[in-house]
């Protein structure tokens, strides 16, 4: 008995269930066939005799008199024979009556049918006599006689004995009507029976299903219970059912994973530190500092007050949005003014050779990024591309949404790329460290939209060499609350 629980237990919960409902088909359909099946054979009953009744009434209840009354007409001379045809009377009464013989549901109607046959035979012998008779003068007598003692004798026998075929037929009609009573009642018993059999196995099948389901889960809920609560070290040991195992060994993978992933994260979260405080540094970057206040130098002392005051203008509000209060993410309009910022300085600096286009919808402007995540590469394209190539440069800056994500792009018609250059840059920005001084700046950026947003944002390069470069960032459509 253990050994078929234990092999029921393994069986899958849609097996199971399915096996369920066959049973309960089966059942019902065996209830189903006997009741069907019954209704069929006494209905059959019901029609045969139905069917013999209803052949019977063929007779018209006037036979006797309309065929008596015709006979006495011929005789008397008031139609001719020819014109009556009784015979045509005695074919269509016979054939009804051999209807009747093989329809009679009992053996007594099924003789009375084979007499009524028999008077009908003599009634035509009887008709033939008169017509005989009749094609010689002087049988008037002999034709009254053989009407009076001979036909209205046999119709009245036939009428009588097609009354007596009607009533016992309507009489095994009652006894078919109480045996089908009886016979559904007996079905419908037994159909009570088996729907309350029917009914406790369900009852049990659904209390040993549902306790096949419920006591692995509750031992899973507490399980994940205690994983909520940080504790990585439990582990699920559930052997019976197939479903509940497996989601039972899905649940100890998962929490293997779970407690990998927190190590990798752990790591990754010392990784974005180290990067978040070397970008601080190259925020406050010296040279860039150095070389701003030179040039407010230079220019005070050439006495260009108004462009003083717009360098720093611009100045304060680069390091005012470089801090953002300590955030880490700050909007696309924050972003724009210290980029905006970055520019109006180093167009100061280098208005010979710079100019620069900034176009971001403005329905953009409380969308979410890292913050300075534009201006290294504004910087790249100024220092690797426009100031690398002789003549005007330009940076154009613009961003745009498509479906549910925002794309910035910045474009240089700097001096570009090589290919073989292309390509080493692209490796290092699919690598996971990176130590080149030269490509940190984008490899920063890449990386850190990547762990804030996930696999398929950060950055793409497109370059081609005295040409120029344009750098894409894709994030997700996220906008502040």
């Amino acid at each position: 008995m253990k050994k078929i629980l234990t092999k029921l237990s393994n069986i899958k919960l849609n097996v199971k269930i399915r096996l369920f409902f066959i049973i309960i088909i089966l059942v019902f359909s065996l209830v189903f066939s006997m009741v069907f099946s019954t209704m069929i054979k006494y209905n059959r009953e019901y029609n045969q005799i139905l069917h013999s009744a209803t052949i019977a009434s063929g007779f018209s209840i006037d036979f006797k008199s309309n065929f008596d009354y015709k006979m006495y007409r011929i005789i008397i001379g008031s139609k001719p024979f020819y014109e009556e045809n009784p015979y045509e009377d005695v074919t269509d009464a016979q054939d009804i009556a051999t209807k009747l013989q093989n329809s009679a549901k009992t053996d007594g109607n099924k003789d009375r049918a084979e007499t009524i046959y028999k008077f009908l035979e003599n009634l035509a012998k009887h008709v033939g006599k008169i017509e005989e008779n009749l094609s010689e003068s002087g049988h008037y007598d002999e034709n009254m006689t053989i009407l009076e003692n001979d036909i209205r004798v046999l119709t009245l026998l036939i009428q009588d004995t097609v009354l007596e075929y009607i009533y016992y037929e309507t009489l095994e009609m009652e006894n078919v009507r109480v045996q089908m009573y009886d016979q559904m009642m007996n079905t419908m018993k037994f159909s009570l029976i088996m729907l309350g059999i029917v009914v406790v196995g369900a009852l049990l099948a659904s209390v040993v299903i549902s306790n096949s389901i419920s006591k692995p889960i509750k031992q899973l809920s507490t399980i994940t219970n205690q994983v909520a609560k940080g504790d990585l070290t439990v582990r699920s040991n559930i052997k019976n059912g197939v479903e509940v195992k497996v989601l039972s060994d899905s649940l100890n993978i998962m929490i293997e994973k779970l407690s990998n992933l927190i190590e990798a994260v752990k790591i990754e979260q010392t990784n974005l530190r180290e990067m978040e405080l070397k970008l601080l540094q190259e925020q406050i970057n010296p040279h860039f500092l150095y070389n701003t206040l030179d040039t407010i130098t230079w220019l005070a002392e050439a006495n260009k007050s108004q462009e003083v005051v717009q360098m720093v203008g611009s100045l304060s509000n680069y390091f005012r949005t470089s801090l953002s209060s300590g955030k880490d993410l700050v909007t696309l309009g924050d972003e724009e003014l210290h980029v905006r910022s970055y520019l109006q300085i180093q167009k100061l600096r280098y208005e010979d050779i710079l100019t620069y286009e900034i176009t971001i919808e403005d329905e953009l402007a409380a969308c979410r990024i890292p913050k300075i995540s534009l201006q290294p590469l504004v910087e790249n394209a100024l220092y690797h591309g426009i100031k690398n190539k002789r003549g005007m440069g330009k940076i154009i800056i613009n961003g745009r949404r498509i479906m549910n994500d925002v794309i910035l792009t910045v474009v240089d018609n700097g001096i570009g790329m090589t290919k073989e250059r292309l390509e080493e840059v692209l490796g290092v920005l699919s690598q996971r460290c990176n130590h080149r001084k030269d490509i940190y700046g984008l490899y920063n950026v890449n990386e850190r939209l990547s762990l804030y947003f996930g696999e398929g944002y950060g950055v793409s390069i497109q370059s081609e060499y005295m040409k120029g470069t344009k750098v894409t960032i894709k994030i997700p459509a996220q906008y502040s609350q």
